[in-house]
């Protein structure tokens, strides 16, 4: 069974309450949030309180800060390392999963002027290792997990592949660290998604789901048979999470996604 989720900016509504109906009646599971800087998660805690007790699912938080755990300055990465625990606390408050981010996102890319970064490989590893053990630390100590994202070449310099975050994980030797699959940056830097998937599957811990061209599933040419066969095959069993720009009416757009998606490989919704 496929079990889907949809952040909650692309849900219409006014609160989490309605948010949830809407994505109930469209056929997803769950909410993924986004963990906004300034511990803006932590001060929503009297909000999800409120829309848990009212039976909204919400059992991941996708980073959406300015900057990351991977940045060159030190006291940034602090900081981010600090947002990140504390959004590890919250969905694990919430009886959630746990909380999926990249080492950076627009920090630098090879693929661009000036193409040799101020930090070295070597480096770009320490400081990884370092974010990841700390983090890895609160997840297991909080009980939920830290998805680490791959991105594509153009908007990160260290982590593109999911080889390379394996890499991490098996030297870090923390359970309660794992893959974050995203299908838009896996076109671009896969050679094979859904081979990927199967060769690392005992990584994969979430995964969000986009187009080949970031829009909404079913808008692009990504091979969707072939990609959620493979999370099939592997036995995967976390969530499915919509983050996408969207083509259309935004809310017919949203609401085309779980059809879409249960539709390629046989999918029944979970429950």
């Amino acid at each position: 069974m496929l079990t889907l989720s949809c952040q909650e900016q692309l849900l219409p509504g006014e609160d989490l309450e309605s948010k949830w109906d809407f994505a109930t009646a469209a056929g997803y599971d769950a909410i993924e949030l986004r963990g906004k800087g300034d511990l803006a998660l932590r001060l929503r805690l009297p909000q999800l309180r409120r829309a848990a007790a009212n039976g909204v699912v919400m059992r991941t938080v996708c980073v959406d800060m300015l900057h990351f755990f991977g940045a060159f300055d030190a006291d940034l990465r602090a900081d981010a390392v600090r947002q990140l625990r504390s959004q590890l606390s919250v969905i694990a408050e919430l009886g959630g999963l746990g909380a999926m981010t990249p080492a950076s996102y627009g920090m630098f890319s090879r693929r661009l002027p000036p193409f040799e970064p101020p930090r070295g490989e070597a480096e770009d590893r320490e400081v990884l290792l370092a974010g990841l053990a700390e983090l890895g630390e609160h997840a297991a100590a909080e009980g939920v997990t830290l998805f680490l994202e791959p991105l594509n070449r153009y908007e990160d310099h260290m982590v593109n592949r999911l080889e390379q975050a394996a890499g991490l994980i098996d030297e870090l030797g923390l359970s309660s660290v794992r893959i974050g699959a995203d299908t838009y940056h896996m076109n671009i830097e896969e050679d094979r998604p859904a081979e990927a998937v199967a060769r690392f599957a005992d990584y994969i811990g979430h995964v969000q789901v986009s187009d080949s061209n970031r829009l909404q599933p079913g808008a692009g040419h990504l091979d969707w048979p072939a990609v959620l066969t493979a999370l099939a095959t592997i036995g995967y069993t976390g969530d499915v999470a919509l983050e996408s720009r969207l083509r259309g009416d935004p809310a017919d757009a949203v609401a085309s996604v779980p059809a879409f998606l249960r539709a390629q490989a046989g999918f029944t919704r979970a429950g």
